[in-house]
């Protein structure tokens, strides 16, 4: 282990112990402390999944990326181990930026963006190169420093995404180029000499000023073409965040050019989502998680000493309208303890506790739209959480009130066309995602609720409405 890399270590280990554990998560993963954004080198390697993060280890703050390290046998009880790489070298010393993980033989190799700044911190100084790490035990990497420079007139070059189809291994990568954002693809034979193949995607108007974290992998006979755009501005309901996390859906044309069938939609409609990774599990699942935290948003638990975390691992699949679903992988079930089955059926414009202490909790909810007319109805976590059918909107709304904190705002997607609406949340120290109608949509956000704060309630303000069943698992990591 490298000075910095043993330093960085060491620091980490100091400051884990005096964080406050308030808002940490129980079942989530998130740094021992400092900081935590994109999931990085999400794979399966020597038995073990394998997640890295950027993270910066010195102060709940982002600064110079290192990335972070932790593996599990189940993608659900996760086992911090020593930060990976720290910004050391020539080509990645003011930070080892997103990228991604690939087997290669009986190694794992990790290709990352090496950002570098040739002389003062300013844009016309800035350069980002792809670089090149392996490891033959999963844990201790050895440099291999840079595998493709800037392309020139390019400032902005990063969050390259691997992957091999025959004998090529290829790479895209989200660039910016005179302010519009777009993924070139590269070929190589060896991972370490790469050659230009195609500009894979472009912005069109208002697409974006940069395309940060693109995936594209295979679902069913279609590709999904996953990525992160910066600079689209809200419409109506759509893209409410500061930044957006989407996809397309596509095919392969003549040479590796990618044609889009089906346009852009945003993955997730919460408060909470950004830079989504993907990758394959040994029995042949495409899973993806992503940062559950938002640019320029605030993060209460900075004053705790720790700031991010990671969505929980999501099954992907593409439904009969090759619309993307993520729903919670089945191992996520381990977590259960004894189910605690609800009293609920018809609430008339009253309220009903059904879990005195939410902390850590898995919840099944059943709602008969068709029947109910109270205008609004739903569960609601303290004082601070509301999710709710909205009957005059038409639409299931994710509230939250937290001012003291400087959040609080609405997100919501349509109500389904059927009768019946299917909710499943998790609910988590300090955060909340929401599963609709077998992952129909996701709505993921951070909360903040105080130790006294955390009732779970069923209501119905003005009306009737049904619920036809409810229950709920404790959740406890093993």
């Amino acid at each position: 282990m490298t000075a910095l890399l043993a330093t960085a270590n060491e620091a980490l280990n100091q400051r884990k112990e005096r964080i406050n554990p308030r808002w940490y998560p129980r079942y989530h993963l998130a740094p021992p402390a400092g900081w935590m954004n994109d999931p990085n080198g999400l794979s399966w390697f020597d038995g073990y999944y394998h997640a890295f993060y950027q993270h910066y280890p010195w102060q709940p703050v982002w600064g110079p990326m290192h990335w972070g390290h932790a593996r599990s046998r189940d993608m659900v009880n996760w086992e911090h181990l020593p930060i990976a790489l720290a910004p050391e070298g020539p080509e990645d010393k003011d930070g080892c930026f997103s990228g991604s993980a690939v087997v290669d033989g009986n190694k794992l190799a990790l290709i990352y963006t090496g950002h570098k700044f040739d002389g003062e911190a300013k844009e016309e100084n800035l350069y980002q190169v792809q670089c090149l790490a392996t490891s033959t035990d999963g844990v201790h990497f050895e440099r291999q420093g840079m595998v493709l420079d800037t392309p020139q007139g390019v400032h902005h070059f990063r969050d390259p995404k691997v992957w091999k189809e025959g004998e090529s291994w290829y790479m895209v990568v989200g660039a910016r180029v005179d302010d519009v954002g777009e993924v070139q693809l590269y070929r190589s034979q060896d991972l370490q000499h790469w050659q230009f193949a195609s500009t894979l995607a472009q912005a069109d108007d208002g697409m974006g000023y940069m395309w940060e974290c693109p995936d594209l992998f295979p679902l069913d006979d279609k590709l999904v073409f996953m990525f992160s755009p910066q600079g689209i501005a809200a419409e109506g309901y759509n893209y409410r965040n500061l930044f957006q996390s989407g996809y397309m859906v596509g095919e392969w044309q003549d040479n590796h050019q990618f044609h889009v069938t089906h346009p852009f939609q945003e993955m997730d409609h919460g408060h909470d989502f950004y830079a989504p990774q993907s990758f394959i599990t040994p029995d042949g699942r495409r899973v993806v998680i992503g940062w559950l935290s938002m640019w320029e948003s605030p993060m209460p638990e900075q004053a705790d000493g720790w700031a991010g975390m990671l969505t929980l691992p999501r099954e992907v699949t593409l439904d009969a309208d090759l619309r993307l679903r993520m729903n919670p992988v089945k191992e996520l079930e381990s977590l259960r303890g004894q189910l605690h089955v609800w009293p609920v059926s018809d609430l008339n414009n009253r309220t009903l506790m059904v879990e005195e202490q939410a902390l850590a909790l898995e919840v099944e909810l059943s709602l008969d739209i068709a029947r109910s007319q109270a205008e609004q109805y739903g569960i609601a976590l303290g004082d601070g959480l509301r999710v709710f059918v909205d009957t005059q909107a038409q639409r299931l709304v994710l509230e939250r009130r937290y001012p003291q904190h400087g959040l609080s705002g609405c997100r919501s997607v349509p109500l389904p066309a059927n009768d019946v609406l299917d909710l499943r949340l998790f609910i988590d120290s300090s955060s909340v995602e929401i599963f609709v109608n077998h992952g129909e949509y996701t709505l993921s956000s951070r909360i903040y609720p105080e130790p006294d704060d955390r009732q779970l309630t069923l209501f119905s303000q003005n009306g009737h409405a049904i619920f036809n069943n409810g229950h709920a698992w404790p959740l406890a990591a093993k």
